[in-house]
């Protein structure tokens, strides 16, 4: 457990819904963040099969409007906090990936690898539903090999989150560069604008 979550952990157990033979055995965490608000970090994991998955609930939040900005250059900032909001945008200019927030984006606790996981299942995915002469087949190879050398801290790129309703977080490790540029934000703002995905 990370010095940065409490010593309260709470563990259950209830039958898998997924094989019906396991048991999924279910643990609560709460991690403080660095600004003193919390998250709750839940975690589901079977005993008999492969089920697991985990889900993040903010316990408090600085709501915040702002950028949040990472320069990641090596696999030691990779370990770094993501904690994105449902109006997060997230974006990795270098790779031109970006998550806008959606009618059905969920909160989530990651670190800037499993950011790149997520990025790298998705255009897989995309990959596997082109034609094999189709000619976006060459851009997004190229995609997949950036992400994997982004991946063993061999190629250099910037993560960005924008959040201007607040309430994302990054939690760099020590010595990655990190900004946060404060935003205003006005609900009768024309300019403020949210693609929905």
């Amino acid at each position: 457990m990370s010095e940065k979550a409490k010593e309260f952990e709470e563990s259950f157990s209830f039958n898998c819904p997924s094989c019906n033979q396991g048991q999924i055995n279910m643990t609560k965490v709460i991690y403080d963040l660095k600004d003193g608000d919390q998250i709750l970090i839940l975690s589901f994991k079977c005993e008999n099969c492969a089920f697991s998955t985990s889900d993040v609930i903010p316990l408090s939040t600085n709501m915040k409007p702002g950028i949040l900005t990472l320069k990641i250059k090596n696999i030691h900032d990779l370990q770094s906090k993501i904690y994105r909001s449902p109006t997060g945008k997230l974006e990795i200019p270098e790779l031109e990936l970006v998550v806008d927030p959606g009618p059905r984006a969920d909160f989530y606790f990651t670190n800037v690898e499993g950011v790149l996981f997520r990025f790298e299942r998705a255009v897989m995915i995309y990959r596997k539903n082109l034609e094999k002469d189709d000619a976006q087949v060459k851009e997004i190879d190229t995609i997949l090999d950036d992400l994997k050398k982004a991946m063993r801290g061999d190629l250099p790129f910037t993560l960005k989150i924008t959040d201007l309703t607040g309430g994302s977080y990054v939690i760099p490790q020590e010595g990655t560069d990190y900004l946060f540029e404060p935003q205003d934000y006005d609900d009768n703002d024309k300019n403020f604008d949210i693609q929905i995905s």
